[in-house]
């Protein structure tokens, strides 16, 4: 096979994990269109004893790291975005047969690039989902974090299986 099929081939097998990363894209986008169309900066609707829909701005990074930088911040983070996509999809190409670890990285995926969205279009990053317990809030977050802390966990959980399979083979 020459380098160009092999190529090919590689890109034809990772589709449905760039179609999985696409749907986490176009859900969380979707989901951020709806808040930033009805709701204010700060405004928010209780939904339960604990969770409230609210519009949040974040300049950081997860538990908003760096938020309160000059703007710079932006920059860096939509580097780590696009830096991270490329590996990601590196790593696709090189393992697509692994389903548990491909999903774990397409997740990842798709939710950066959701955040990264953000971040170019408007210099911040749209969250809207506020749990909390009594006067305590977990720092507000969206799809696409959903989708990166899932995405995560498998990989996590990726790793222990294949550290058992190792082991259980030596």
């Amino acid at each position: 096979m020459s380098n160009t099929q092999t190529s090919s081939a590689g890109f034809g097998r990772i589709w449905p994990w760039l179609l999985w990363a696409l749907v986490i894209i176009g859900v969380d986008q979707i989901t951020k269109q709806i808040i930033l169309a009805h709701y204010q900066l700060g405004d928010w609707t209780p939904i339960t004893s604990f969770f409230n829909i609210v519009r949040a701005h974040n300049t950081g990074a997860a538990f908003s790291f760096l938020a309160d930088g000059s703007g710079w911040q932006r920059w860096l983070f939509v580097g780590i975005g696009v830096v991270a996509t490329v590996l990601i999809v590196w790593q696709l190409r090189k393992n697509p047969n692994e389903k548990m670890f491909c999903l774990s990285l397409s997740s990842i995926l798709g939710g950066a690039i959701g955040n990264v969205v953000d971040r170019l279009q408007h210099g911040y990053v749209v969250d809207f989902l506020d749990f909390f317990w009594g006067r305590s809030h977990f720092p507000a977050f969206n799809v696409a974090d959903m989708a990166i802390t899932l995405g995560a966990v498998l990989l996590i959980l990726d790793e222990i299986l294949r550290a058992r399979r190792a082991k259980n083979q030596a």
